[in-house]
């Protein structure tokens, strides 16, 4: 087992706080460091593992703190929370750098997605973006029941 200094196990424990699995701190950390550590060890930087129960109260902290941060822009179902897709979007774009189609394929989603382009919400609005004017108009029984003949009589 490596011993690791003090940026790299901030980083380790960053990473796992926002819910990346071992496995993929294990490759970050390979990525951007080039230490290679296993999953045990990166999961003795998770307080809420067993393997994490003694862990320093400033990493616990730290921890508590990323996840909270991490976890306000998050709901129950992460994809579909816009922060969560971006960032596998931005995993998906560095997996594939050299693939120039899929990159701007993965860029035009992004794009989409930031945009709004995948939500329910629908603007209606009249002219100038006013309120859509309606017109009430009061129709007698009388000539109700006579429309209401002519299309019986249609059928």
């Amino acid at each position: 087992m490596a011993a690791l200094k003090e940026p790299v196990k901030i980083f380790i424990v960053q990473a796992l706080a926002c819910r990346d699995t071992p496995q993929e701190v294990v490759d970050l950390v390979k990525q951007e460091y080039g230490i290679q550590i296993s999953r045990s060890q990166c999961q003795a930087y998770d307080p809420t593992k067993y393997s994490g129960r003694n862990l320093s109260k400033k990493f616990v902290d730290l921890f508590n703190k990323t996840r909270a941060d991490f976890d306000a822009g998050l709901i129950d179902i992460p994809i579909a929370n816009k922060h969560y897709r971006l960032k596998q979007y931005q995993k998906q774009l560095e997996r594939n750098a050299k693939n120039t189609v899929m990159s701007l394929k993965i860029l035009e989603q992004a794009a989409k997605d930031c945009g709004g382009q995948f939500t329910n919400k629908q603007e209606i609005t009249g002219a100038g973006g006013g309120p859509i004017e309606t017109i009430n108009q009061n129709v007698s029984t009388e000539s109700y029941l006579k429309a209401r003949e002519r299309v019986l009589d249609e059928y």
